[in-house]
Order: structure tokens, then sequence, then C-alpha cells
């Protein structure tokens, strides 16, 4: 199902903290790809966390589908924003060409190494052809735990490459930039603009 159990149960018992820690601030990267789409878009969020993300794609007035694996972040994302949240597992997305774009900002990099491909070519599946995908991973040499001992793929930007390309994705833009995790570890992140071929 694509969702590690001492991970879920980490945001589930930290679904509070996370909600107020990072305050209302939508992710940088947001606004830069909610620009490449047209107006009235439908996006999918994977792993919407405390809705900041979903409130301001719905603020800038597109159709969000916001989605969490913890139940207690879809509570908190809906009594904050209202962002209408709804539980899925990343493994559970089964759509088919029905978005515009997927947003899935610091959240696959939980995704097992091994559950990757049937994600990816979900995700895919779930665009409509010339569709966006955005995400951003933590770049490391193998999968293991933070010391908050939540699941991370921990991939290399060429194995992630490799990943989305044997997908069907076309890599349109990628940059790598330093940045702190949660457990307060300085690490490189990719980030990754992407795209389903019309």
């Amino acid at each position: 199902m694509s969702g590690d159990p001492a991970t879920i149960a980490f945001y589930e018992a930290n679904a509070p903290r996370y909600t107020l820690s990072f305050g209302q601030a939508p992710s940088r990267h947001l606004d830069p790809f909610l620009d490449r789409l047209e107006p009235g878009a439908r996006v999918l969020e994977l792993g919407c966390g405390g809705g900041r993300d979903a409130a301001r794609i719905l603020e800038r007035g597109f159709d969000c589908d916001a989605t969490d694996g913890t139940p207690a972040m879809v509570r908190k994302a809906n009594e904050r924003f209202e962002v209408g949240a709804r539980l899925m597992l990343f493994g559970e997305l089964d759509a088919i060409e029905a978005y515009d774009a997927v947003w899935a900002h610091a959240s696959l990099l939980h995704l097992p190494r091994v559950d990757m491909p049937g994600v990816l070519s979900a995700i895919l599946r779930a665009l409509l052809p010339g569709g966006w995908h955005f995400a951003n991973f933590k770049l490391g040499d193998g999968e293991g735990r933070d010391l908050l001992g939540r699941l991370h793929n921990f991939p290399s930007d060429e194995w992630l490459q490799d990943a989305y390309r044997a997908a069907g994705f076309a890599i349109e833009e990628r940059q790598i930039y330093a940045g702190e995790a949660a457990d307060g570890t300085q690490r490189d992140w990719l980030s990754l603009t992407l795209r389903r071929p019309c």
C-alpha cells in the first residue's frame, strides 16, 4: 500500500506540531509550478500534510484534490484550512487521466524504493497528456531512516532521474539545493518538474 507504518505513526502522533510549526506559508516551489498551469486546472496533491499548499492552490483558483496517508494530518488540514483533504496512500492512486497536475512536495521521499516504479506509473496514468508533476526528495545513497525514525528513500540524482524516465516522464527542470530536514540534518535536496508526454 506504499505506507510505512512507523512513518505514518510518527505523523499521526505529531500532526498538531507539524500543522503549526511550519506556519501558513506555502512551499517556495509552489507558485512557479502553478504558473505553468492553465486557469482552473485540476491538481492532485499527494501528501498534503497540514494543508498549507492545498490552501494556496485553491486561493489561486485551481481545483485541488488534497490527499494524505495519515488520518491526523487529513483532519488538521481540514480544520486549519478547510481544503477538503481526504485519506489516500500513494499506492491507492488509481485515477486515469483525471488531473492536469500532480503536486508532491516533500512526500514521495517517504515512498519505499521497491514501490517507486508502481507509484510513478500511477501518477503518470493519473495525468492528462501534457500534464505536469512536481516532486522533491532528500538526496542520499540508499534507503534508510532519519533521526526521527521516518523512512526515506534517499535516492541519488541519477537514480531518481532514471526512475522517472522509466515510468514515462519527461524531465523539464531539475534543481539541487541545500536544505535542512525536520530532524535538523543538513542534506542536499533535488526538485524535479516533469511532464507526461502528449
